[in-house]
């Protein structure tokens, strides 16, 4: 299922275009030096894959609470229904309902702090700007953390989150070298392919939770997750 976080990514980035694409075109790099310009875009990708290990390794950390209390079928079955319902869901019908309410003073100081780092061209300011930026509100974010959630583990929730990030970078960064290429009409073609892949995702999820004895995809009950002693029979 870690490669399924890969490919989330990739795609979920062509969303990532409209919604952060500004924050990328808007950095403070070098435009003159092309070697130095990658270097400054990289060290942005790094504070942004900060920020989604650091949700990951949350995120693990309840995902093991969950398999310890011994629901793990049950908690991938329904990462898989969430995921599709985040996909198939309009954002706007999310946002009536203000779920970030409890946090908007956060989300608020984030963007503040944002706002100030796209002033000074520092190295520590590209990570800083890559660092809030990952979290910052995303409805693809919440969606991946689901995904670490249903690794049961801390370091495969870290490594899903990672994986997620790793996979955004490259449009990401196509984003700040040809950015006139991602025309508005073109944007929103690209992310009509976004909910699909995300329901695969979560079918993907149910699928294994759901423990069909299918090799690799729904192992059976018995081995679905990997323990700490062996099952003899």
């Amino acid at each position: 299922m870690l490669y399924s976080a890969l490919i989330f990514g990739l795609i979920s980035s062509l969303h990532c275009i409209g919604m952060c694409g500004p924050i990328a075109m808007m950095l403070p790099v070098d435009r003159s030096n092309p070697a130095k310009k990658v270097i400054q875009i990289m060290i942005y990708h790094l504070g942004r894959l900060t920020a989604y290990a650091s949700l990951g390794l949350i995120f693990g950390i309840l995902g093991k609470g969950f398999y310890m209390a011994g629901i793990q079928q049950q908690l991938s079955i329904v990462v898989g229904i969430l995921m599709i319902t985040i996909a198939i869901v309009p954002e706007k019908v999310f946002m009536k309902y203000n779920f970030s309410k409890p946090v908007y003073r956060v989300i608020s100081k984030v963007k503040s702090s944002l706002g100030s780092q796209f002033k000074r061209k520092s190295p520590d300011a590209l990570f800083t700007i890559g660092l809030l930026n990952g979290f910052l509100p995303c409805g693809m974010v919440y969606a991946a953390l689901f995904g670490a959630i249903a690794m049961q583990d801390l370091t495969l929730g870290v490594s899903y989150m990672l994986l997620y990030g790793l996979g955004t970078i490259p449009m990401m960064s196509a984003v700040v070298f040809i950015s006139n290429i991602f025309s508005l009409s073109l944007r929103n073609k690209l992310q009509k392919i976004i909910p699909v892949v995300a329901v695969f995702i979560g079918i993907l999820f149910i699928i294994r939770g759901l423990g069909l004895d299918i090799a690799y995809l729904s192992p059976s009950n018995t081995n679905l997750f990997v323990k700490a002693n062996a099952s003899c029979h």
